[in-house]
């Protein structure tokens, strides 16, 4: 898979998963709300599961443009994802099968979508490979996020209304918009081996000959 590819397939795969998310978290809360239609509930937890095989895609396709930078950095942001669908998907099961949900679901889902960002969009920015502009709104997106979890949490705002779900918006911006907008037009900046070299703190080689 060549690197347009994949920059074009991590950017159909962020706005399928937003907006999988954004349908199924609304027939599920529907439910929790009091709706009793579990046929729908059926399918908001269907769409959920499907929204976060589509978060593991693009963790490890992601992983295999970011690895040539920082190896190790980089291996953190396929693992945060694969937790965030585990985390997702159990939760997403109990609702299903109980029939009641785990307080605060989305909040802990929030905490490995925004680790995960944050080792993301570092490493954008670091190596260059999409526009540092775009690189520090998902900064900004996912570091109010973390945030914004502790602050729910203690009941100082409500993320999933009013003024609170306005920390959900950079880093909504950042997904669904701006960089799978990049991606379609642009793709990934060709790799060059000082960029990766500096991402990875190591020193350029000497040009200088050997002493006569």
């Amino acid at each position: 898979m060549t690197s347009r590819t994949i920059a074009v397939t991590v950017g159909a795969l962020f706005i399928f998963q937003m907006i999988s998310a954004m349908i199924g978290t609304t027939l599920t809360q529907a439910f929790t709300d009091g709706n009793p239609d579990t046929t729908a509930l059926t399918a908001g937890v269907a769409l959920m599961i499907c929204s976060g095989l589509a978060v593991v895609a693009i963790g490890l396709l992601m992983y295999r443009i970011l690895k040539g930078f920082n190896h190790k950095l980089a291996l953190w942001y396929p693992v945060m994802r694969v937790i965030e669908f585990a985390v997702s998907a159990t939760c997403g099961l109990y609702l299903l099968t109980q029939l009641q949900a785990v307080p605060n679901t989305m909040l802990w889902v929030y905490i490995p979508t925004g680790i995960g960002g944050l080792v993301l969009t570092y490493l954008l920015f670091a190596s260059r490979i999409v526009p540092r502009p775009i690189a520090v709104l998902g900064l900004i997106g996912y570091a109010v996020l973390l945030l914004g979890v502790p602050l729910d949490l203690l009941g100082a705002l409500d993320m999933n209304a009013g003024a609170g779900m306005l920390l959900l918006a950079p880093g909504g911006l950042f997904e669904v918009l701006v960089l799978p907008i990049w991606l379609f037009a642009r793709g990934f900046a060709p790799p060059q081996p000082a960029r990766a070299r500096a991402v990875r703190g190591e020193q350029a080689p000497s040009r200088t000959g050997p002493s006569l």
